[in-house]
């Protein structure tokens, strides 16, 4: 993300600075990371397809904030936490387009008691293991280095 973006999302109080706090980033991601191994663990039904589905979300949202958080600001909503992913070199690029659907339908299961179907709960699972395993995986090397 160029610094003009973030000073623009800065400005307007979407991130807030905040002193690098490496702690609270690996809490982060080990967090993120545990959550989607035992969403996973989980068998998929159409009852459960919604938990899987916002856990998951979840572990997603997690890790941008852990990239945040290592840059130096507190992302106030899950727009810029899952936007700073997309600036993420990983394998399939594409494949990041996906998360403004993803937060879509996490608002819709949250605020409007829609459920996830098994297919959206299965569809986020792969990006995890391929898209969200790459970046746990960049994230991890930025804190631990």
């Amino acid at each position: 993300m160029r610094p003009e973006e973030v000073s623009l999302l800065e400005k307007n109080g979407l991130l807030r600075p905040r002193q690098l706090d490496k702690e609270r980033v690996k809490s982060m991601i080990a967090s993120a990371e545990v959550t989607a191994k035992v969403a996973q663990a989980v068998p998929l039904t159409d009852e459960s397809a919604t938990l899987i589905f916002r856990e998951v979300y979840e572990s997603v949202r997690q890790l941008g904030d852990a990239e945040w958080w290592l840059r130096g600001f507190e992302p106030r909503t899950h727009d810029v936490s899952l936007d700073v992913l997309k600036d993420m070199a990983v394998t399939n690029r594409l494949r990041l387009n996906h998360l403004s659907r993803f937060k879509g339908i996490r608002h819709d299961i949250n605020y409007r008691g829609f459920r996830a179907t098994v297919e959206q709960a299965k569809e986020i699972v792969e990006f995890w293991n391929t898209c969200g395993e790459e970046l746990l995986a960049q994230v991890k090397e930025k804190v631990f280095q």
